[in-house]
């Protein structure tokens, strides 16, 4: 039997999740190298401390979506059969004009009549159009709705006649969307809302931290990884491999392999070089195609306590500051934590401009955005600040303007280099799930091919 290998170009979630599929999966004999151009693994999932003190927070993704609701949910799977906690997260206020919001008689009593009647209205509109089933398989189909993916969501919401209603809608959903509603089309956008709704998915996290995903998978994968050695270039070698060239610290170093898989973040996908035309024109409209940048700020803070818990207890809840941001109750991801941690998640193009701030200035508007209706501006228990920049870390309208079908979308140039796959979140859903659901398509794929290989088949 031969020796299948497999380079995996990236250690995020995307990298990390293919080999191990790869190892879980696989009937044949596979060896895989992981090339990660940081030194650590676990990409945007990363899970911090504080300087002062030993109190977490997350940094970079902040939580995953259950789907289990309505069919299989694949990540809550893996982390169950990995043997990590689940901690489930709640939410549903947005405060407006200090004011927070939490039910109908809220909106009623708060917005008027007249707008809570249009949020029904918009309400009812979104889930007509999206059931949870269309809602489960939308990253999975080979076809799009076309009129929701050409239609700018911004026109959806000029159909909201109500101010105060759209401005609710616009508060809930933005730091979500980390875009703009005229930069992304109405399926992302109606998707976004409709996520709020436990019949469409419910939120969770990983006690401890998220990070302790990526560090599980780590932890079972038999791979050859390459810290602070990133693939700068791929090309072909011969009739069938693929060879990678990456650069470490002192080296430069070339590797032919079977399959290549680049589980690099859309934005990233620039650092490397792909030789010969046809391989190179094909990168190039694979990252026109998912050209939609996004983006995110966090800015976490920790307080001597969580003074805001004696009128709030949900994990998050929205404000009506820089655009619509979330605010999450990071220590209510470790119930037996004394110290208070909340964490501002800003998106779209206010994100993108306050990245260009110094901590100094972010840490404190943060802080002046504090609504009152908390109970206190957090002065008297002020104790540190943290900011992580994620400007075009995301995709602002994942799968593109119009979707591909699913090998399409995986394999960029399958004429000469059918042994080359892309995984990544902006090809489904800007999610973890997104990135699974990638990484499993793909693994299915290429043990198909090599059990048939072995197996004699053509």
């Amino acid at each position: 039997m031969r020796r299948w290998k497999v380079g995996i170009l990236g250690g995020g979630p995307g990298g990390l999740m293919t080999a191990y599929l790869l190892q879980k999966h696989s009937t044949v004999d596979v060896s895989v190298t992981i090339f990660e151009a940081s030194n650590r693994l676990g990409g945007k999932i990363q899970s911090k401390r504080f300087q002062k003190l030993p109190v977490s927070y997350e940094a970079g993704a902040a939580e995953l979506y259950d789907y289990s609701n309505t069919d299989a949910d694949p990540l809550k799977e893996l982390i169950t059969e990995l043997g990590l906690p689940l901690h489930r997260m709640e939410g549903c206020s947005v405060i407006m004009e200090n004011v927070r919001i939490s039910n109908c008689d809220d909106m009623r009593e708060s917005l008027g009549i007249s707008a809570a009647q249009a949020l029904s209205e918009f309400d009812r509109s979104a889930r007509d159009r999206i059931t949870p089933h269309e809602f489960y398989m939308a990253d999975m189909t080979n076809a799009a709705d076309t009129s929701q993916a050409e239609e700018k969501f911004s026109n959806v919401l000029k159909q909201i006649l109500e101010p105060r209603a759209r401005c609710y809608i616009e508060n809930l959903i933005h730091s979500d969307l980390a875009t703009e509603p005229d930069k992304t089309n109405t399926s992302y956008g109606l998707q976004n809302y409709l996520m709020n709704h436990d019949a469409y998915l419910r939120l969770y996290t990983i006690e401890g931290g998220l990070e302790r995903l990526p560090r599980e998978l780590a932890r079972r994968i038999r791979a050859t990884i390459h810290l602070e050695q990133p693939a700068v270039s791929i090309e072909k070698e011969g009739k069938e491999l693929l060879r990678v060239t990456s650069v470490g610290k002192n080296t430069i170093q070339t590797e032919d392999f079977d399959f290549v898989i680049a589980a690099l973040p859309h934005n990233h996908l620039t650092s490397l070089e792909c030789r010969g035309s046809r391989l190179a024109e094909a990168m190039a409209r694979h990252r026109n195609h998912y050209e939609y940048p996004a983006h995110y700020l966090r800015v976490s803070i920790l307080f001597d306590r969580p003074f805001w818990r004696e009128r709030v207890e949900e994990s998050f809840l929205m404000l009506d500051a820089f655009g619509g941001c979330c605010l999450y109750d990071e220590s209510s991801r470790d119930p037996g934590e004394t110290h208070g941690v909340l964490g501002w998640l800003i998106g779209g193009e206010c994100a993108k401009e306050m990245s260009l701030l110094e901590d100094e200035e972010l840490i404190a508007r943060v802080r002046q955005s504090l609504p009152r209706v908390l109970g206190s501006n957090g002065d008297n228990y002020f104790l540190e600040g943290s900011v992580h920049r994620w400007t075009n870390a995301v995709n602002g309208m994942p799968g593109g303007k119009q979707q591909k079908n699913l090998d399409r979308r995986h394999q960029i140039e399958p004429i000469d280099h059918p042994n080359f796959f892309v995984v990544g979140d902006y090809l489904f859903d800007s999610t973890l799930n997104g990135v699974l659901d990638s990484a499993e398509y793909v693994v299915g794929w290429l043990t198909a091919r090599m059990s048939d290989v072995d197996g004699g088949s053509v």
